[in-house]
């Protein structure tokens, strides 16, 4: 099973625009997924017009709304989460593998390392 998350990376703000403070103009955002195995990732960036209404002031912005923001500007949720998937299934069962050449010799497997046990140390006794 893929569990897919989203997040805001950073956003980018206009100090001032027109009587507004702190204006979110850009959202970097990233879709994760993975099977707990294998993960995939997508990223971008949204920008958004100068709001006409309904402002949130910055301190009180979530994340779930600047990501609601990026939806309806632009980003396909449904194909990124699609994407990631795809690089997960992708990792799991490879479309394209590179076998080795059929006309050369198969590589012997590396010998397992012997392990030799140490000697029994040698003690000089005096001669009696």
């Amino acid at each position: 099973m893929i569990t897919i998350s989203w997040l805001i990376e950073r956003l980018l703000v206009k100090p001032t625009e027109g009587s507004l403070t702190d204006v979110v103009i850009t959202a970097d955002w990233r879709c994760n997924g993975t099977d707990g195995t294998y993960s995939g990732t997508c990223y971008g960036s949204a920008s958004f017009a100068p709001p006409t209404e309904n402002f949130t002031p910055y301190p009180d912005l979530t994340e779930q709304q600047v990501l609601g923001w990026c939806y309806a500007n632009g980003v396909n949720k449904t194909a990124i989460e699609a994407n990631v998937s795809a690089q997960i299934e992708n990792q799991i069962n490879p479309p394209v593998i590179a076998p080795p050449l059929p006309w050369l010799p198969p590589v012997p497997p590396a010998p397992e390392p012997e392990i030799v046990a140490p000697a029994d140390p040698v003690i000089d006794a005096p001669a009696a």
